[in-house]
């Protein structure tokens, strides 16, 4: 078995969840994924229930990009290794899509701009159907670090970005996901209409700098989308036990919550509350991914 490509990229958190106003924005977190391009099966099975992978394969040869030499589709396979909990919101599809994107590009040597890659992850995602917008804002957050507002009905993908910023300073914020299994249920368009006021909230605040306050905005508004009860109470108690965010990402079920490292004792309150007080949940300890300033 040889390996003829290697790819890797990280996972998000939402700021502004796109089908609310139609504009999008996600951060970058350290939650990373490593995708490797075969020339044979791996030993380990390969977890693609969407065919997300077979969607990065046909985006690539529709933008008329070359397969390795001498190898058909048929001869490809995938490895997948990933930190980011699958269909809860922290965008493993186009984290997924983008490293293998980028494996792709190294086993042809093709050069590629991070747009170009972003591109072809959001025509990836749309062949497999696992996105209701496009998720433009989501395959930048996970292809770069720090943050884009994203209008993804621009004409190219470079004029899609109205802003960007590096983020909230990893070494300030501790985070906490706390994870709850699969999504059960995928809102449509019409779901998100009733919130658009909050969704505003969200974008305010991002046009304002003020991304964590966006973060708990958005996350207000997915959870009466979603009809959360039980995500509305876990924020609630976050927020009342000392978090200075918190809020649902993407579609759910993961819920992104913030507090600052200088005050180690809430840090640990909220973690032990987690794992002793709420039922059924996994907690995983990540951070921002910050990149040059260019606010």
């Amino acid at each position: 078995m040889a390996v003829l490509g290697n790819g890797k990229a990280h996972g998000a958190c939402s700021l502004l969840h796109a089908a609310g106003l139609g504009y999008g924005a996600s951060m970058a977190l350290d939650l990373p994924v490593a995708v490797r391009l075969l020339d044979s099966p791996s030993k380990r099975a390969l977890d693609d229930p969407d065919g997300l992978l077979d969607g990065v394969l046909k985006a690539w040869t529709d933008a008329g990009h070359s397969l390795p030499e001498g190898k058909t589709a048929e001869d490809l396979h995938w490895a997948v290794a990933s930190k980011i909990p699958p269909r809860q919101g922290l965008k493993s599809s186009a984290a997924t899509s983008i490293a293998a994107l980028r494996a792709l590009a190294g086993a042809t040597s093709t050069e590629l701009s991070d747009a170009d890659i972003v591109g072809l992850s959001v025509q990836s995602q749309i062949l497999a159907g696992v996105t209701l917008t496009g998720s433009v804002d989501d395959a930048w957050a996970c292809a770069t670090p720090g943050w884009k507002l994203i209008d993804p009905q621009a004409e190219s993908i470079e004029d899609g970005v109205l802003m960007e910023s590096s983020g909230p300073n990893a070494e300030d914020w501790y985070l906490l996901i706390v994870c709850r299994g699969d999504r059960g249920h995928k809102p449509t368009l019409e779901e998100f209409v009733p919130h658009q006021d909050t969704f505003r909230q969200a974008l305010s605040a991002l046009q304002e700098g003020r991304e964590l306050v966006a973060l708990t905005w958005n996350g207000r508004a997915m959870l009466g989308v979603l009809g959360d009860v039980t995500g509305r109470k876990i924020t609630n108690d976050s927020l009342l036990n000392g978090a200075r965010a918190a809020g649902i990402s993407g579609s759910g079920t993961a819920l992104v919550v913030v507090t600052p490292k200088v005050s180690k004792p809430t840090c640990e309150r909220l973690k032990n509350f987690f794992e002793t007080r709420v039922k059924g949940v996994t907690v995983i300890e990540a951070s921002f991914l910050n990149g040059e300033s260019v606010e």
